[in-house]
């Protein structure tokens, strides 16, 4: 159950920060999704440590996968930049991810 806490952690997290977007441009109301998001994600990280998971790997996904995810939708969604650079980073993230998971074995 840890897991699926800390899934919907991540995609509220990505969402709010997403939302951030459409708040910083005048939409004000969008502050309230920005908000809502960041105070859910935070009690589902909560509750992930909450359900045994160690704090390194809850916390080392919750923000690799949430930085890579925004990545990628925000090109996908804004068409803002995703050079190889920055796909090269978030190959290093999952890599790290991938790190972090295993090492806790």
């Amino acid at each position: 159950m840890s897991w699926v806490f800390l899934i919907v952690a991540i995609l509220t997290e990505v969402a709010a920060t997403l939302s951030l977007r459409a708040a910083a441009s005048g939409r004000r109301a969008w502050y309230v999704v920005v908000v809502s998001g960041y105070v859910v994600s935070f009690v589902l990280l909560a509750r992930a440590l909450a359900e045994g998971m160690g704090i390194g790997v809850a916390y080392g996904i919750w923000t690799a996968v949430g930085v890579a995810l925004t990545a990628v939708l925000s090109k996908v969604l804004f068409g803002e930049p995703l050079t190889r650079m920055m796909v090269g980073g978030i190959a290093l993230i999952i890599a790290g991810v991938l790190l972090l998971e295993t090492g806790g074995h």
